[in-house]
């Protein structure tokens, strides 16, 4: 199992956050690796030691809710701005001017949100399969209920009685079974005349008819019916089930239980992205495919686009050596 670099603290935007601090301290540029639900910032183990080893300082934390970082009650409190503002904080901490964010899952909603809200601090962002859209037409969660109905996994994150942590919370090794596997094998690819996928949701891309009940799913999960292909080995995936263990489900959800907030609270902002900027983009992610990066250059005038072949959701932990590889490369080439 890669081994990570060691556990150290620091005191951000009124939090203690974990973190992992990697590769030569002179790097003037370094990356800050920020992971997704239901992620922790070992999910970034491949990257932290392939991109160190290469000459690049890499920063990975734990995020706000997540893993060895504090959990605050409120739920306002996991909204995009203390989200980036945390980012801020830990920059502060470290006495590093600008850094290049890079984001999978949530962390690259966050991300993309950094050259928006605080500019002066970043130098680069690169999405790894989550898309920068500009503002959503209507409040997210009424556009995802419309397309996918009530049982989407985001619609019942809003629940204020908090089912969906607590069915995750009673079966986490079930959890991370279901979830950190490779997607089934593509059937023959749709002809080149099919009509065009349709578009996304609030940057979410799956077809109207996907089943996303995520926590019915996991309540009912036997991992000896599945066909799928972990992506973890049985180490790693302790990881997983030990940190959630301890940290529960809801400081991660509480994110998504902001979205509204956060549609909100982004009326007039200019969503235009004005950093050097890569979307990394998996073949066979079903939530957050290709497709839903359509159209990115519009707002992200500065842009390169990235496919990475045979990989579902959790992009940098299945193709870990490409995923390395485009980083290093793109820093390189961009950045000196």
């Amino acid at each position: 199992m890669t081994e990570m670099p060691p556990l150290q603290f620091a005191d951000t935007n009124g939090i203690r956050m974990g973190y992992y601090d990697a590769g030569p301290k002179d790097d003037p540029i370094p990356m800050v690796l920020c992971h997704g639900w239901p992620e922790i910032a070992f999910s970034w183990r491949h990257q932290i030691k392939a991109l160190s080893e290469a000459g690049i300082r890499v920063i990975a934390p734990d995020q706000r809710g997540y893993g060895a970082t504090e959990r605050p009650a409120a739920v306002e409190a996991y909204d995009l701005e203390h989200l980036t503002g945390d980012l801020v904080g830990l920059l502060d901490h470290l006495k590093i001017d600008k850094a290049i964010f890079v984001g999978h899952d949530w962390g690259g909603f966050v991300v993309w949100q950094m050259p928006l809200r605080h500019l002066a601090r970043v130098a680069g962002v690169v999405g790894v399969n989550t898309p920068h859209t500009d503002r959503a037409p209507a409040d997210p969660i009424s556009l995802f209920r419309k397309r996918f109905g009530d049982q989407m996994y985001i619609v019942q994150f809003q629940d204020p009685a908090r089912e969906p942590d607590r069915i995750f919370e009673s079966r986490i090794d079930a959890a991370f079974d279901f979830f950190m596997r490779k997607p089934p094998p593509m059937r023959s690819p749709p002809p080149a005349s099919a009509p065009p996928a349709e578009a996304p949701t609030a940057g979410v891309g799956a077809p109207p008819k996907a089943n996303l009940a995520f926590p019915q799913m996991v309540a009912g999960y036997d991992a000896t019916k599945d066909p799928r292909t972990p992506i973890l080995t049985p180490e790693e995936k302790q990881v997983f089930v030990d940190t959630f263990t301890k940290s529960g489900f809801t400081g991660g959800i509480n994110w998504y239980r902001n979205m509204s907030r956060n549609w909100e609270r982004s009326v007039g902002m200019d969503h235009t992205v004005r950093v050097p900027s890569l979307m990394i983009m998996a073949e066979n992610d079903m939530v957050l495919p290709p497709s839903a990066a359509d159209g990115m250059e519009k707002i992200v005038p500065d842009l390169e686009k990235y496919l990475v072949r045979n990989s579902g959701h959790w992009t940098q932990q299945e193709q870990p050596e490409e995923v390395s590889a485009k980083l290093i490369e793109w820093r390189r080439r961009r950045f000196g």
